[in-house]
């Protein structure tokens, strides 16, 4: 489990509502028209940009985001220098048979395992590597679109509260009331936005971009494979990826790396 995005969506809802708390009443901060213009506009909006299947997909991919920690590229580094180890002892046919839940690297190992050229190697991960990328891409922006749509639905929400309050100008006294309606559905857009979808949809690249980087060491490391097979300069090629300060050594055939 992702304990910072946890943390950080509790902590965050929670300072805002306690603040709502100490500075007066949380019943004035509800408004069911102004919540159905935010979310209903904001939803509609979104379904009308993208196919159902694609905000469903987003909407799992956030689930998982807050499930699921980051993976550790060392872990792939490691997963690499060890199928080089193999391939020494036993043979490339031997990596073709290994079992793993990513496609992405019993791809790679199949193609090792039939001697492919680079070329080859490099044209069919490379493709696999963008096609991720745009999946990924229609995913986060699922939340982006979302995080520009509510903070619009919320000025809308304001806009529409202002002409009823100005339509009752001749009582004084709802003035007041039906400007703090006007401006809340500012606020819940703005809310939305800034708590929930922008930062869902950051922390969605960044998944992306760890994933990327765990495809390009795999594809890296298919490539040092077939270049000069040797575990210590496999593993030099790809502890590249990961900063210097977080690098691990790996156990290699004559050593430690």
């Amino acid at each position: 489990m992702d304990i910072g995005s946890i943390i950080g969506i509790i902590s965050g809802i929670s300072l805002v509502v306690g603040a709502i708390f100490v500075g007066g009443d949380i019943h004035n901060f509800i408004n069911i028209p102004g919540l159905m213009i935010v979310f209903g506009g904001t939803a509609a909006t979104t379904l009308l940009t993208f196919r159902f299947k694609d905000v469903a997909a987003a909407f799992k991919a956030a689930f998982f985001v807050f499930i699921q920690d980051r993976n550790d590229p060392n872990e792939m580094v490691q997963t690499m220098v060890g199928l080089c180890q193999l391939s020494r002892r036993e043979g490339l046919m031997k990596i073709g048979d290994i079992k793993t839940e990513s496609r992405f690297l019993k791809k790679a190992c199949q193609l090792i395992a039939d001697s492919s050229e680079e070329d080859m190697i490099r044209s069919a991960l490379t493709n696999e590597i963008e096609s991720l990328k745009i999946r990924h891409f229609m995913v986060q922006d699922v939340f982006r679109k979302m995080g520009m749509y509510s903070p619009a639905f919320g000025m809308l929400g304001t806009l529409i509260g202002l002409v009823q309050m100005l339509s009752k100008m001749q009582d004084p006294s709802s003035i007041g009331p039906s400007m703090a309606i006007a401006l809340l559905t500012t606020f819940y857009g703005s809310f939305l936005s800034t708590m929930l979808f922008l930062p869902i949809g950051g922390k969605l690249k960044i998944r992306t971009l760890s994933q990327v980087q765990d495809l390009e060491i795999i594809f890296e490391g298919a490539i040092s494979i077939l270049d000069n097979n040797n575990p210590t300069s496999v593993y030099e090629r790809l502890s590249s990826h990961v900063p210097k300060k977080e690098r691990k050594p790996v156990q290699t055939k004559g050593g430690k790396s």
